[in-house]
């Protein structure tokens, strides 16, 4: 029988032949939809996320047992039991060519990994157009690692016009972030990675702030690095906001923007989650009409962590955002055929595997495990995939295993990885590929950056005609050089490169690390940088295990402590749905709070109820970050001077919260909010959180939620779609005082008074 027992799924063995629907009929006495689904779960392997969803196997035996069953059920079966039905599904089942389909329904889950194994490249691509995106999941499940490894390496499906992710290439996305938007920061990691000969997909940037002028100026820096080199028709650039952002940034700078990034979910509620839905994505995808169409991102557990689990596992999930991926290119090249050219759109898929945490997956085999199973799905769905073989700096992947995690799945081929010029993300703050392990891949595998590029570097004379390292290899100055040469820039060479070095100090002195030389081998870390890269690893866990000290709390003005419903620090890392609620007795105590304040939200006057604005102050994962001196009162001071000024009134209790996450600060909205009449007045939290360790700043974020007081009354409904975030706070970052002003700027868009 299948059961759900408190350790997992237990799935005893069937019948010869039996497949998962002639099992349920007998052990269950016919369908159970939760049943199905935790079935499909247990055939996977463990993964944490899987745990939580309570549909990952009891043990060995179960999970035998659940594979064995789904290799004998035929597709098209499955394809008639949809695990979960919504308006993405439908748009996504749309994509898959019908007769292909119907040619394959007859053939078992068994038969299809066999013939994935068995045949070659062009007999694989026959069939991908008829598999669904359930289907992919399901012969995923079945494949150990050295299988995933074998289909991969033989699937390959390249950028058009390019060598990314063609076999024998291996590419990379320059990630070039800075904890506050800097010019300087973004332009020198790009000369950074392009004096290893790294960066040959998209220039990317993550930005801290998401107003579109903010975004227009950080677009303008990349494009301004590929047109000064001319390369601007070879490698794309992309900020990594909103795609409504994109888009208006677009609008109002016509021809500024490359590639348009977004985030994608395996289920509509969770896609609402990132502000999108089908309809707006495809509404996007036929406005890309050029070469450099669409980048999306991903990772396994993202739509259970947003809530939206909906009872299935992380795979079936993943490859539904695959299966999205593959209904929008064909969006975008039919909006290419409507101008005149060429079906060839670039969209291509990064899987930031391991960015969520270790709710998710906890260590370095299942970081292993979700990069081979996304490889191969996004491979079988014809999409060039990459990957971000990542760790957050509260799972237990450490600097050295994330260097054998990439040597175990460089074999499968993914297109490309992150390139930055450490391990260590300098506004993101986790761990991901830098510029030198691409070095080291390409030496230890063979694989090759994409020609065109490869000659460019050639011609900034980084590499030399071999491909050698010359003199100037690792020699970001150098790549200064060239870039001003471009320009016109007609000083003496010493001059130039004076003032590159007066840049490049510049650049470190705000925290961002920068690659210069290497060590024993070309794909080393100069050791000087090396022991700061690892330093700044063991202040992570540092941060992360810190808590709010007692005369810090006390130090708090008009404190009012309460707490999550999280048990203590190791609970509250790998438990985060505990962190989202407050425990009874501080529910208690902020619904207290609210009925002392203006119970029926008008005051005698007609006004408005006296407080619109609640601060919140939590731990978070740095709660280093809000004890370091200047930090946390100097932001205090001026945020509700400055909210004053604007006409605000904030209350003046700060609730200081032990054991937080952002969501918390939605519930505390609605128990203060959620009471008043329904009207247009605005009501805010400012939820001051600690976050990313491992920078070296100590920096901590605001999540700014602002909206009418009727919006507070439902219940779960406040989410990320409606807050704002200004990130990056620290006194050696984006300074409190300036971040105070930022907020009540982003505030009064959010939550203008009336």
């Amino acid at each position: 029988m299948l059961a759900a027992a408190e350790g997992g799924v237990v799935v005893d063995f069937g019948a010869d032949g039996e497949d998962l629907f002639a099992y349920l009929h007998r052990t269950a006495g016919g369908f159970d939809l939760a049943a199905y689904r935790r079935l499909l779960g247990a055939g996977n392997e463990f993964k944490e996320g899987d745990q939580s969803e309570g549909v990952a196997a009891a043990d060995d035996a179960s999970r035998a047992a659940a594979r064995e069953l789904l290799a004998n059920t035929r597709i098209g079966d499955l394809e008639r039991q949809p695990v979960f039905t919504d308006a993405q599904s439908d748009y996504i089942a749309q994509a898959v060519d019908p007769e292909a389909a119907r040619k394959l329904a007859g053939w078992t889950v068994g038969r299809l990994k066999a013939f994935l194994l068995e045949s070659s490249e062009e007999q694989i691509k026959q069939i991908m157009p008829g598999l669904s995106s359930d289907a992919i999941a399901c012969v995923v499940k079945l494949c150990t690692n050295d299988q995933l490894i074998a289909i991969g390496g033989k699937v390959f499906n390249p950028l058009p016009g390019s060598k990314v992710g063609a076999r024998g290439y291996m590419g990379a996305r320059i990630q070039p972030n800075s904890p506050t938007d800097h010019p300087e920061d973004i332009r020198w990691q790009v000369f950074d990675g392009f004096a290893y000969a790294v960066g040959d997909v998209v220039l990317g940037t993550n930005p801290v702030s998401s107003e579109v002028e903010s975004v227009a100026r950080v677009e303008q820096v990349l494009a301004d690095i590929l047109e000064t080199f001319g390369i601007e028709d070879v490698l794309p650039h992309c900020v990594l906001a909103h795609i409504d952002v994109q888009a208006e940034v677009e609008q109002q700078h016509p021809g500024t923007t490359g590639e348009w990034f977004q985030s994608l979910a395996g289920v509509e509620d969770a896609a609402r989650t990132f502000d999108i839905s089908v309809d707006k994505m495809v509404r996007h995808a036929q406005s890309r009409d050029g070469r450099f169409a669409l980048y999306f991102e991903t990772g396994q557990g993202a739509d259970a962590t947003n809530g939206h689990g909906k009872g299935f596992d992380m795979v079936l999930h993943e490859s539904r955002k695959y299966g999205l991926a593959r209904a929008l290119r064909q969006e975008a090249g039919r909006a290419q055929q409507r101008a005149g050219r060429a079906a060839a759109p670039w969209v291509h898929v990064n899987d930031v595997a391991g960015f969520i945490g270790p709710e998710v997956f906890r260590n370095r085999e299942q970081l292993v495990r979700c990069c081979l199973e996304d490889i191969v799905m996004g491979k079988l769905h014809g999409l060039t995939i990459g990957l971000d073989v990542c760790s957050t700096l509260h799972m237990e992947v450490d600097l050295d295993d994330l260097d054998w995690c990439v040597d175990q799945i460089m074999p499968a081929c993914p297109a490309y990885l992150m390139a930055l010029p450490t391990k260590n993300d300098p506004m993101l703050s986790y761990l991901t590929t830098a510029f030198q392990d691409h070095v080291r891949v390409r030496e230890k595998f063979g694989y090759k950056v994409d020609d065109q590029m490869w000659r460019f570097f050639q011609s900034l004379g980084v590499i030399d005609n071999q491909g050698q390292p010359t003199k100037h290899f690792g020699d970001p100055a150098w790549v200064y050089l060239q870039y001003r040469r471009k320009q016109g820039d007609s000083r003496a060479e010493a001059e130039i490169l004076a003032e590159a070095r007066e840049q490049m100090a510049n650049v470190r002195g705000r925290g961002v690390l920068l690659a210069e030389g290497y060590g024993g081998h070309p794909w080393e870390l100069a050791p000087e940088l090396d022991r700061r890269v690892r330093t700044l690893y063991e202040d992570s866990k540092q941060c992360i295990w810190a808590e709010l000290s007692a005369p810090f709390a006390a130090a708090v003005p008009h404190a009012v402590p309460i707490r999550s419903q999280t048990e203590d620090r190791a609970d509250y890392i790998l438990h985060p749905p505990a962190g989202e609620v407050l425990d009874d007795a501080s529910l208690q105590t902020v619904r207290r709070l609210r009925d002392r304040r203006s119970g029926d939200g008008r005051s005698e006057s007609g006004r408005p109820a006296e407080y619109d604005v609640q601060l919140v102050i939590s731990d978070g994962l740095n709660a280093l970050s809000l004890m370091d001196k200047d930090h946390l009162a100097p932001y205090l001071t001026e945020v509700r001077q400055q909210l004053s000024e604007a006409g605000y009134r904030p209350a003046p209790e700060n609730l200081l919260l032990t054991g937080g996450r952002v969501r918390a600060g939605y519930r505390i909205g609605e128990e203060l909010f959620g009471s008043l009449p329904a009207s247009k007045d605005a009501r805010a939290v400012l939820h001051v959180i600690g976050e990313r360790p491992g920078s070296g700043h100590h920096a901590f974020s605001v999540y700014i939620t602002g909206q009418p007081a009727g919006a507070w009354a439902k219940p779960g409904v406040t989410d990320h779609n409606v807050t704002r975030v200004v990130s990056g706070i620290a006194d050696t970052a984006l300074p409190p005082a300036t971040a105070a002003a930022d907020t009540v700027r982003i505030l009064k868009q959010l939550a203008p008074l009336g």
